[in-house]
């Protein structure tokens, strides 16, 4: 039986467990692009604060995308896996040719969701991020390693579903991890909600620019 109705409905009640951040002036919620954000918005409206995006790029391994070797983040900050660069021979220009391609991929999507608005100053704050689900963790555990180099005070992740082992395993990288639910067995993130459509680039434009204005009264 699925948890949540959509995304919004998820948000809704995230936010609720999370009452105690309301009101913060040294907290920022981050939604991970694009199922993330719908839920981030709900959450930041609730507790009144800004919200902002965190834009997350896999640096896959030459031959073979799908492996890791580190990953580019909003704010121009890049993370390297030394040890899978190593133990599979990637050249240094190898690591900065496939960061170039994907630190402009990352320029153009941010534009795509902020447009000339700049990012939120992550430094000395209480980072809120927030995804729509975690399954193995990998994008958020990129998005937490990227996070460290912002300076923030202390980090939160915050999910409406994700297996118990993930969420564990997060807690040892950031000061507190709240999963709303997790389902055994879980069969993915789509499996807690009855509405799992894909959230589309415009979607996520609106929800920013809503939220701008929300919280610029």
């Amino acid at each position: 039986m699925s948890e949540f109705a959509d995304r919004t409905d998820a948000g809704q009640r995230l936010a609720q467990e999370l009452s105690e951040y309301a009101d913060r002036e040294d907290l920022v919620v981050l939604g991970l692009p694009r199922g993330g954000v719908p839920v981030a918005f709900e959450v930041a409206r609730k507790l009144e604060v800004p919200l902002d995006v965190f834009v997350v790029r896999k640096l896959g391994v030459p031959g073979n995308p799908e492996l890791a070797m580190g990953a580019i983040a909003s704010g121009g900050i890049r993370v390297v896996n030394e040890e899978v660069v190593s133990s599979i021979g990637v050249s240094d220009q190898s690591v900065e040719r496939a960061s170039e391609e994907e630190r402009e991929k990352l320029k153009k999507r941010e534009q795509t969701y902020r447009g000339a608005r700049p990012g939120v100053s992550l430094e000395g704050k209480v980072v809120l991020v927030v995804d729509d689900g975690l399954a193995t963790g990998a994008t958020m555990r990129a998005a937490i390693n990227a996070l460290h180099e912002h300076g923030p005070k202390e980090i939160v992740v915050a999910v409406p579903t994700g297996p118990a082992e993930t969420c564990s395993e997060l807690e040892e990288m950031v000061d507190e991890v709240m999963c709303l639910t997790t389902p055994r067995p879980f069969f993915g993130v789509g499996g807690s909600y009855r509405d799992f459509s894909q959230t589309t680039n415009e979607e996520v434009r609106d929800l920013l620019e809503k939220a701008h204005e929300l919280t610029s009264k």
